[in-house]
C-alpha cells in the first residue's frame, strides 16, 4: 500500500503529523514490494496475509477497548473485512484466517490522542492505495471480486473520506500535550508496521 498523502492546508496537528511522520513513511514506502518486478502472486498473497497479521490486532485495539475519541466514528473505516475477504479469495478458508500470526507489538493507544496518531496512518495508507489498486491490476489482474478489495476499500468515496479525516483533525483539540502524544503514537505506528511486515519477510 502505498502511504502517500495529499491534503489541504494543514491544521497544526495535521502538521505535526505530516512532520513528525515523513522520513518514517518514505523509509516504508521504499521498501515495500507493490512495484518490484519480482512481485507474483505467492508473493501477493504473503503481503496481505501479512496486512492482516497487523490491521486486525490494531484495528481491535482501536476500535474495540472504547479509546478512540467520544466523537469519533468508525463506521465503515474497519480495514480488517476487506483484508479477510481478499484471503478468502486468495483460497484461504476461514480456519487458515484465524490461525495467521498477528504482530504483539503494536504502538501504545492508551488514549483519544494516540488513536488519532494510529488512524492518521492507516487512512493516509488507505487513501495510497488507490496507485497500489491500479498497477496490481496492471501487473496481475487483481480487481475487488478477486484479493484487490483492500487497495480499493472506499472506491469512489476515497478522496472525499480522507478530506473527512482531515476535517476531523481540524476539530481537534489543540493542547500540546495531546498533539505530542498524537505524533508519537504516529510515529510507533509506522514503525510498528515496519518491524511486524520485515519479520513476515514481505519487504524488499
Amino acid at each position: 500500500m502505498s502511504l502517500a498523502h495529499q491534503d489541504n492546508p494543514a491544521s497544526s496537528l495535521l502538521q505535526d503529523l505530516r512532520t513528525a511522520t515523513a522520513t518514517l513513511h518514505v523509509a516504508l514506502e521504499k521498501r515495500l514490494p507493490f512495484f518490484s518486478e519480482r512481485l507474483d502472486a505467492h508473493w501477493y498473497q504473503r503481503l496481505i496475509q501479512a496486512y492482516y497479521g497487523f490491521y486486525q490486532p490494531l484495528e481491535t485495539a482501536l476500535f474495540d477497548r472504547g479509546s478512540l475519541p467520544p466523537d469519533y466514528d468508525p463506521g465503515q473505516r474497519r480495514k480488517t473485512p476487506a483484508l479477510t475477504g481478499d484471503l478468502r479469495a486468495l483460497g484461504l478458508d476461514p480456519a487458515q484466517i484465524e490461525t495467521l500470526p498477528r504482530c504483539s507489538q503494536l504502538p501504545p493507544l492508551t488514549c483519544s490522542s494516540a488513536c488519532l496518531g494510529a488512524l492518521y496512518v492507516l487512512e493516509g495508507a488507505t487513501l495510497g492505495g488507490q496507485i497500489l489498486r491500479r498497477e496490481m491490476a496492471r501487473r496481475l489482474d487483481l480487481h475487488p471480486g478477486n484479493g484487490g478489495a483492500f487497495l480499493d476499500i472506499y472506491g469512489s468515496a476515497t478522496g472525499r473520506r480522507w478530506k473527512e479525516f482531515l476535517g476531523y483533525l481540524e476539530r481537534s483539540p489543540e493542547d500540546p500535550g495531546a498533539r505530542r502524544q498524537a505524533v508519537s503514537a504516529a510515529q510507533s505506528t509506522f514503525a510498528c508496521f515496519e518491524r511486524w511486515l520485515e519479520h513476515r519477510e514481505v519487504l524488499l
